[in-house]
């Protein structure tokens, strides 16, 4: 990790994002209190699973990644963060103050590092930011509460099915896979022999070409029709 002039690029980017937009100008001295803009290559780790939870990201470009291990050693990532977004900002609120995953580059990034104790001074003082921040959590909570669901109702079809009709840009076919395809069999809660079958299977009916994580979906509509049962309509 390298540290970046911030006459590079600016750390107020950071208060256009939803949480922080309309932020009072004494606040916004809290948020970005000592923060710092840091460029990471592609593998590079942030922060792991257990540290001191002492900052929270937010992308100026590139991705990063949030991931665990499971117990046999495989990667399970949870989910990777773009240009614009927060994370980790809910670690600073937990009781053990430690992160609760492994955060590193997805390409090389640049991040700005902001302080849990700069945020939580920030709720303290405006309201408004503690209900934000309240909201954002509730949403997400009850994302994997429909998540905890799906995985128990789906089949593996299903659940491929869906998740790459999420990764189509518009309307466009083609496709690419952000994870490999042992991290995507991770990922959905299936063997990678099961998720490479269900691949096979596809191309020889003609639904979809492509390989390893370049695809193009040639029959959205099949798709579409086999992952509509599992999705809830809020």
């Amino acid at each position: 990790m390298t540290k970046i002039n911030q006459t590079e690029d600016s750390p107020a980017r950071v208060l256009g994002h939803p949480l922080f937009r309309g932020a009072p100008p004494a606040i916004a001295r809290l948020l970005l209190r000592d923060a710092a803009l840091l460029h990471v290559e592609d593998g590079t780790a942030l922060f792991r699973e257990g540290e001191d939870a002492l900052e929270y990201l937010y992308v100026l470009s590139g991705g990063i990644e949030v991931l665990r291990h499971t117990q046999d050693g495989q990667e399970r990532v949870f989910h990777i963060f773009r240009v614009g977004q927060v994370l980790a900002e809910t670690a600073m609120f937990m009781t053990h103050e430690r992160y609760p995953m492994h955060a590193r580059a997805h390409g090389d990034a640049i991040v700005v590092c902001l302080k849990r104790a700069g945020l939580q001074a920030a709720c303290r003082a405006w309201p408004e930011l503690s209900m934000r921040l309240l909201t954002r959590l509730s949403d997400r909570v009850y994302r994997r509460v429909n998540q905890v669901e799906w995985f128990s109702d789906s089949t593996a079809a299903q659940r491929l099915a869906d998740y790459l009709l999420r990764l189509r840009p518009g309307e466009e076919m083609a496709v690419r896979l952000p994870l490999t395809q042992r991290q995507l069999a991770t990922h959905l809660g299936v063997r990678a022999e099961t998720l490479s079958r269900l691949l096979a299977d596809w191309v020889a009916q003609g639904r979809i070409t492509g390989a390893r994580r370049d695809w193009i979906l040639c029959d959205p509509a099949f798709l579409d029709d086999l992952a509509q049962p599992v999705r809830r309509s809020f």
